[in-house]
């Protein structure tokens, strides 16, 4: 799996001989560790946080720096990020020695045991990379359905011999499994559908095709039934996705969250009823915020300002809808809180 090479390189080399005093805009947390040593497990996404209290402006550190590091390396388990006073202000500055922190760039040899940590959760995200899909409405009726088994089962899973009906011979062996599934509405615009989100359940290679084509069931993540539908495989590629806040003003809402949960936390994935042709693109950082109520001295409940409570990392867009992996949260965020360019 190829781990966001560009934002990887980016990061916290970025950071070296970097003043802070000289980014008025790009603010020090008052909490910054002095030093810190990066362990196994740990994203850019999350170490730029300890440190930054906009942690998506990263990648604008490395704008300002660029002249200065042409070639900028890679950060790894055992590199060492320190902040020191100067006469010019705070600075960041990182290492790969445990003993010596140097400020210039320098190459160094990758090996399989000391990989570069990714910039935020690749395992998360990678399964929502190829599925679920969202589809026009009876979109999946058109696609290969399975007809059921010689033993007139009609529940299937791993392992399980199916046959299928009208599968073309151009699109590859390996299929992936899907089940029409719930519509996506926008509740900014009278409950209209964006969408259905079609229900991954499993993977299917066919083995032998026909006018009525043989496959088996290689992979099950929910019990696959008679007229469930087969769609091409896509691989999974993670993209060089670069944070940055929209450059547009732009209101949205959380519509859904995965596993249909109410309260939503850090590293839950969320659909937002905004997408490819709102200008929402992978990579957009935007702000949660919910609309909260006080109650006056005359005992009415009356607006209060929007609270911001968490941010949110676009990383799939369709035409109305996208899939972000919540990367922040003060509280616990709800299905319709509002998201915002930060």
């Amino acid at each position: 799996m190829r781990i966001l090479t560009i934002i990887t390189a980016i990061l916290f080399t970025s950071l070296v001989s970097l003043s802070l005093a000289n980014a008025s805009e790009i603010k020090l947390r008052d909490n910054a560790p002095m030093r810190y040593v990066v362990t196994k497990g740990d994203t850019l996404w999350g170490i730029a946080a300890r440190y930054l209290q906009d942690p998506w402006r990263w990648p604008d550190i490395w704008q300002m720096n660029r002249h200065d590091i042409a070639n900028p390396h890679r950060i790894y388990p055992g590199d060492i990020i320190v902040i020191e006073k100067t006469a010019q202000g705070m600075r960041l500055r990182i290492s790969g020695e445990k003993d010596t922190i140097r400020l210039s760039p320098r190459a160094r040899p990758e090996s399989l045991s000391a990989q570069a940590i990714p910039s935020i959760p690749a395992d998360r995200i990678e399964p929502f990379l190829s599925k679920p899909l969202v589809v026009e409405r009876n979109a999946l009726d058109q696609m290969p359905a399975i007809l059921g088994a010689s033993d007139e089962r009609v529940i299937f899973s791993t392992g399980d011999k199916v046959y299928v009906l009208d599968m073309p011979t151009d699109q590859g062996q390996k299929w992936q499994v899907f089940r029409s599934g719930k519509a996506l509405l926008d509740p900014d615009a009278a409950d209209h559908i964006l969408g259905y989100e079609a229900s991954y359940l499993g993977d299917v290679e066919i083995t032998d095709f026909a006018r009525i084509s043989s496959g088996v069931v290689t992979h099950s993540v929910r019990e696959i039934l008679r007229g469930d539908r087969l769609v091409p495989t896509v691989a999974s590629t993670i993209d060089d996705y670069f944070p940055h806040s929209p450059d547009f003003s732009i209101t949205g809402r959380i519509i859904s969250v995965y596993d249909g949960v109410n309260e939503i936390g850090e590293n839950a994935i969320v659909v937002l009823n905004k997408g490819r042709l709102d200008a929402i693109e992978p990579g957009h950082v935007l702000a949660v915020y919910r609309k909260t109520q006080i109650r006056s001295h005359e005992g009415k409940w009356v607006d209060a300002p929007d609270e911001r409570i968490g941010l949110v990392f676009v990383f799939r867009v369709f035409d109305r809808v996208a899939y972000a992996l919540v990367v922040q949260s003060r509280r616990a965020i709800k299905v319709l809180d509002a998201v915002k360019a930060p």
